[in-house]
């Protein structure tokens, strides 16, 4: 699936807050729950250095979700994120009904990463997001900011 010009502008804004996220200390995701008009509704960063570390962007925007939005209008959302949703965080987007997922990075991608720099997989195994929630429609990566997002995961590990 093609992205659009409003999908390219929502996914810099998920990779700005990533950018936030490692500048303050923390692993570099952000993410954004646009809804049904396009307005954004939610965005959030990885918060998990206090060592919670379910506080991820999309588990967040899931649970912000089911508290503020109707279920009859939580398909219609869309959520933009700078890395492909994790095991949890894609359950969780399941869960409460969200619609579809578009992403800058996906999860095979910072899995090569890991590896070409010699670092362990993830504590949790590293599943597309329609592996764990296959009625998802999901889209990305997006070409041009890939070796963005490699460059703030480089830094996370002191690589750049």
């Amino acid at each position: 699936m093609a992205l659009t010009p409003a999908d390219r502008g929502h996914l810099d804004r998920c990779v700005e807050l990533a950018r936030e996220a490692l500048d303050d200390g923390d692993e570099p995701f952000g993410s954004l729950l646009v809804g049904p008009d396009g307005a954004v509704l939610f965005e959030d960063r990885n918060r998990v250095k206090d060592g919670d570390l379910t506080r991820h962007p999309e588990f967040e925007i899931a649970r912000w979700a089911a508290a503020h939005v109707p279920p009859s209008e939580r398909a219609s959302c869309v959520v933009y994120t700078s890395g492909e949703h994790c095991a949890m965080c894609s359950a969780a987007h399941a869960w409460v009904g969200l619609g579809k997922i578009v992403y800058a990075t996906s999860t095979t991608q910072l899995g090569s990463w890991l590896s070409e720099w010699g670092l362990p997989a993830g504590l949790v195994a590293a599943l597309s997001i329609n592996d764990v929630a296959p009625g998802v429609q999901v889209a990305g990566p997006c070409d041009e900011l890939v070796p963005v997002v490699k460059s703030l995961h480089g830094r996370l590990h002191g690589l750049t």
